[in-house]
């Protein structure tokens, strides 16, 4: 089924793909061949439920994962990180789509929020990965995609900081808008998870602004024991 017809991106609106990046069947495969995973926190073994959080993860309301962050899913993460890398975020995301479009649509969303980047970062790199995927989900679910979230100040990369730290390191470092916000039910995107700290700070930005629930979507979630 085509997507609905646009009738124009509001000033923050933001715009996906028309294709997403063909893919051989093999890499197909290998992208999704990953297990169940626990809709709750994200991490491999069970739906529904699983020993880590037994159902009870309170960083989000849901969140669906492509896969763990490993092999070629990793390398093609990576790559999504860079300009060039675009349609491979796109295609990234419509595997997403396509993998959880039952979880996705029974989770019913109003609008599709990408993890904002910090704007030097974002002129640093020359694209973002969230927003590449974002809105390709959103066109492909026919949803608007906005940036209701704002970078309040600049942070270390996550990456860079042990997982003790990265919690700390991302509090409070986002703020949502109120207009936009009050009473959505958002789909919150990103391209990796590790500890949950950025989306955390996120969705508690979310929700502090009004949102009704707020679920989340990425490609990759890194899967260590106990760092949640």
């Amino acid at each position: 089924m085509a997507p609905p017809a646009e009738q124009g991106p509001a000033p923050t609106e933001l715009t996906g793909w028309e294709n997403p990046l063909p893919l051989c069947r093999g890499c197909v495969g290998e992208l999704t061949a990953g297990g169940p995973r626990c809709l709750a926190c994200g991490q491999g073994g069970e739906t529904g439920q699983c020993r880590s959080c037994r159902g009870r993860c309170r960083d989000w309301d849901g969140i669906v994962v492509l896969g763990g962050y490993g092999g070629l899913l990793r390398d093609a993460v990576l790559r999504a990180k860079h300009p060039r890398g675009d349609d491979v975020a796109a295609a990234l995301a419509t595997l997403l789509q396509r993998h959880h479009a039952a979880t996705l649509a029974a989770w019913a969303p109003d609008v599709v929020v990408p993890v904002p980047m910090h704007w030097w970062r974002r002129v640093v790199r020359g694209t973002s990965a969230a927003e590449v995927i974002a809105g390709r989900l959103g066109r492909l679910s026919g949803l608007p995609v906005r940036r209701l979230l704002r970078r309040t100040r600049a942070t270390v990369m996550q990456n860079r900081l042990p997982f003790g730290e990265r919690r700390a390191n991302v509090r409070d470092a986002f703020g949502g808008r109120r207009r936009g916000v009050a009473g959505m039910r958002v789909l919150l995107v990103d391209d990796v998870v590790t500890t949950g700290g950025t989306l955390s700070a996120c969705r508690r930005a979310l929700s502090t602004a009004g949102a009704a629930a707020v679920h989340v979507a990425v490609i990759a979630r890194a899967d260590h024991d106990g760092d949640d």
